[in-house]
């Protein structure tokens, strides 16, 4: 969606209770969602359907538990590079897109260049990405890993007017 600024301001109450809804349970039958915000089904699934081609909605996913699948460990890496040019951030950014256990990667403003989300079996399964990936992608010239003890709080909705 680049380039593209939408605002909630273009939408109705209706609208935001269907987004709020789909949040809550993407499986939502149309007609449950219907009757949750009081349309017909038809009216329901032609907003969905605008709400999606708009750019509100950007796809569906099951979240699944990281515990049962190998990837119980998380870990957040400051990341700092040797150069700050555009063919290192472009070098760096075509890097992690390639890497499953890389969960998400923020370029941030302050004392380091990025902060990555990873997700690791064990320490010794991060020990061993950190020695054969993680120092290994372009312009890392720094890192610091915090391990997560706890997750307290983790969640993907937005907070909705």
């Amino acid at each position: 969606m680049e380039g593209t600024t939408l605002s909630s301001e273009n939408l109705d109450r209706i609208d935001i209770k269907i987004l709020q809804c789909l949040q809550e349970d993407g499986r939502i039958s149309n007609l449950k969602l219907a009757e949750s915000v009081s349309l017909s089904p038809t009216a329901v699934l032609a907003r969905v359907q605008r709400l999606t081609k708009d750019g509100y909605i950007l796809g569906y996913e099951a979240r699944l538990n990281p515990l049962k699948l190998g990837a119980g460990m998380m870990v957040f890496v400051e990341i700092l590079l040797d150069r700050t040019t555009p063919n290192v951030f472009d070098a760096f950014n075509a890097a992690v897109q390639v890497r499953a256990e890389i969960m998400e990667c923020h370029m941030v403003a302050g004392g380091f260049d990025y902060l990555l989300k990873t997700r690791m079996a064990d320490m010794a399964a991060y020990r061993h990405f950190a020695g054969t990936v993680l120092w290994q992608l372009p312009g890392v010239r720094e890192t610091r890993t915090y391990a997560v003890m706890e997750e307290v709080k983790d969640t993907t909705r937005l907070p909705l007017r």
